[in-house]
């Protein structure tokens, strides 16, 4: 879930055997270096034009929230790509089955209360952030921070910081 390419709304899915749901809280103008909700945003949002809008929702599957996620778009591309914004953006992004890259840029354990308050869990919470790529060119940033509910399908993951190893 956390290094893979494909989309993790399908992955969820197939995981659960139950279609996903997007419960979204927020989509406004952006032009803020740090959130209130997740902390100071990814570096690479930078790379975007402005002016900025953000995004953020649940992911839902049944009654189980399985994660949460922001978004960074120009606003302009915001318009172009996510016209049913209660919609998973894989599946706004693929309609016209255009070609996309993910690039993975990052790792985190979070904890915040009002993710435990959402995930009905305690921290810390897997958390990555990618772009997407459409020609070449920068479409979004990607937030997303995982449920460990997930561990019903997934198995146990340990919660603590990765080290390298040599």
């Amino acid at each position: 879930m956390l290094l893979g390419d494909g989309s993790p709304t399908r992955h969820l899915r197939l995981l659960t055997g139950h279609s996903v749901q997007v419960s979204l809280i927020a989509m406004d103008a952006d032009a803020s270096l740090n959130n209130a909700t997740g902390g100071p945003r990814p570096a690479e949002v930078q790379e975007l034009q402005p002016p900025l809008l953000r995004r953020q929702v649940w992911l839902n599957c049944g009654d189980t929230t399985l994660a949460w996620a922001e978004s960074w778009w120009n606003q302009d591309e915001a318009e172009r790509n996510l016209s049913n914004r209660e919609q998973p953006i894989w599946l706004s992004l693929t309609q016209g089955r255009s070609e996309l890259f993910r690039e993975v840029d990052g790792l985190a354990l979070v904890t915040e209360p009002w993710l435990e308050d959402g995930f009905g869990e305690q921290g810390p919470f897997w958390s990555r952030h990618y772009r997407f790529f459409r020609q070449g060119k920068e479409l979004t940033v990607i937030r997303e921070v995982f449920s460990p509910a997930l561990e019903r399908w997934l198995g146990e993951a340990p919660r603590r910081p990765l080290h390298a190893t040599s």
